[in-house]
């Protein structure tokens, strides 16, 4: 089979790989949709990110969906013709945190496409993928593969959402709209936010964002004092998601939010920031982190399948595995692109 591998930064390549053996537990999947994630560009553009860095090629990508081709002698949940997402969390199953119920923190996690273990985990980009039955979640006769491989991101921002508590009626303040940040927003809307404020320092993705339900979208590097207004009588946000991953956004933040008000981390930047804890502290907001998901990779197929969130219209271009290389520099062009996904 083919698969898109990655040997250094900016060195992509379409290369041949083998099909991994089938367990009597595993299914096999033909991959036809995989969207480019952040992480991914990472791996594209700089190696890796923080101290995690490519020391052998590896498979990129962990948002995909396909049809099921064979399945396991002692699968009984999938049949072959099933279209699927594919799940690309792989916990052990038996540590302390996977028997708590948190999963996304298991102490063995694989996770596809990642270089945080040595050997890497090898990702989903590859035209056939066989993967643990309780990976592939089927999916109805409506929903395309495409709007499917958005289940993985989609799932990321329901798990902070869950991390933020109750949305109803809130005021929500979105920073940086990128992939994430756009998912936020549209889980603020389903969840029930009274109005939704997104900020970010290009004006395309901000034009995606008032698109999907945002009320107000700034630019803050166009206007640097464009959240002043929100900060009269000690912050007007009740709830905010930082999917920029910058410092400098999470600081504005503190400003804007009122007493007693949530921040939810989900952007992680190149390194550590540097916080104003007397603001958070004076303020008595609550700072809560977010990381990956696990059950709720099954509410978001759900979601989907309904129509009850729409992502759409953050779908760029569809483009050929072949051509995986201008996939990758378009998806990096934050000017052109939302979500670029690949084609197998």
């Amino acid at each position: 089979m083919k698969a898109a591998i990655i040997h250094a930064p900016r060195d992509l390549r379409i290369e041949e790989a083998d099909i991994p053996a089938m367990g009597p537990r595993d299914v096999k999947v033909r991959i036809r949709a995989g969207g480019i994630c952040g992480s991914d560009l990472h791996y594209y553009l700089h190696g890796g990110f923080g101290a995690v860095r490519l020391r052998q090629p590896m498979i990129l990508g962990h948002e995909i969906a396909g049809e099921v081709m064979e399945v396991g002698a002692e699968v009984t949940r999938i049949r072959a013709g099933d279209r699927v997402a594919v799940n690309p969390s792989q916990p052990c199953g038996h540590c302390r945190f996977c028997l708590e119920g948190r999963a996304n923190h298991c102490l063995d996690m694989r996770f596809y496409g990642s270089a945080m273990r040595m050997p890497h985990v090898q990702g989903g980009f590859r035209e056939v993928l066989v993967c643990g039955e309780a990976q592939a979640v089927p999916i109805p006769p409506g929903l395309t593969l495409e709007i499917a491989a958005f289940a993985e991101p989609l799932s990321v921002c329901l798990h902070a959402a869950r991390q933020a508590g109750s949305l109803l009626g809130k005021r929500v303040l979105v920073t940086g709209t990128g992939p994430i940040g756009a998912l936020a927003i549209l889980v603020a809307r389903q969840a029930g936010a009274r109005e939704v404020v997104a900020t970010d320092i290009t004006d395309a993705p901000l034009a995606v964002a008032r698109g999907i339900g945002a009320d107000t979208a700034l630019n803050t590097a166009s206007d640097p004092e464009a959240l002043t207004r929100f900060k009269a009588d000690k912050g007007y946000f009740d709830t905010v998601f930082e999917a920029s991953g910058s410092g400098i956004a999470l600081a504005g933040a503190l400003e804007v939010t009122r007493p007693a008000g949530v921040i939810v981390q989900l952007g992680l930047g190149g390194g550590d920031m540097t916080l104003p804890v007397n603001l958070l502290v004076s303020k008595e907001i609550s700072l809560r982190g977010t990381f990956r998901f696990h059950e709720e990779f099954a509410w978001a197929v759900d979601f989907l399948a309904a129509g009850a969130i729409d992502v759409s219209p953050l779908l760029t271009e569809i483009v050929p595995l072949a051509e995986a290389v201008r996939a990758f520099d378009l998806a990096a062009d934050r000017t052109r692109a939302m979500k670029v996904q690949l084609a197998f």
